[in-house]
């Protein structure tokens, strides 16, 4: 079973038990606590993703990092995991679960480009334009490159809307090349 799979099942799993023990917003929570943990500690990942370390070495790892941080419950999925030999998979496993709660929330990622700093009206402006293009709630990430000149370019799943200066007067040598 591909990683991808496998992640997307815990996950799956995990916000359907979730959802119906009322308990969502405590793992969106512990979820983040644990992401932040994974993220800032490379050896802890090893050790998880390592075949050599065995299942119940991993739980007691498991155990010591997360005491008191993280409840009962997401304690007994993280056993789980590591019982069942996906403990690596936990940096998967988060990401597919935030996925999963956005798309049943109605959230969408957008990227937003632009050439200078854009003021928080300007953002926001662009923000409920695009809820509006899109029929969902907009979280955006906002970055800033002076390559495009002027202008912005929008981001949104695998489709790319290019407003840039730069990408027009691209367009503009095409069409007179030609």
């Amino acid at each position: 079973m591909s990683t991808l799979i496998a992640s997307r099942r815990y996950a799956s799993a995990l916000l359907s038990a979730a959802e119906e023990g009322n308990f969502l917003d405590t793992i969106v929570a512990e979820l983040q606590v644990i992401k932040e943990v994974l993220e800032h500690s490379r050896d802890l990942v090893h050790a998880l993703r390592s075949p050599l370390v065995k299942g119940d070495k991993k739980i007691h790892i498991l155990e010591e990092v997360f005491r008191g941080s993280i409840g009962e419950k997401m304690f007994l999925f993280l056993k789980l995991v590591a019982r069942k030999k996906r403990a690596g998979l936990l940096p998967e496993i988060i990401d597919e679960f935030q996925m999963l709660l956005d798309e049943k929330r109605g959230v969408i990622n957008v990227d937003v480009t632009s050439a200078v700093q854009l003021s928080d009206e300007q953002a926001s402006e662009l923000v409920s334009r695009l809820a509006a293009f899109t029929g969902k709630k907009i979280r955006p990430r906002m970055a800033v490159n002076e390559k495009l000149i002027g202008g912005v370019t929008v981001k949104i799943g695998d489709t790319i809307h290019d407003g840039s200066i730069s990408h027009q007067l691209q367009m503009l040598r095409q069409t007179l090349v030609s």
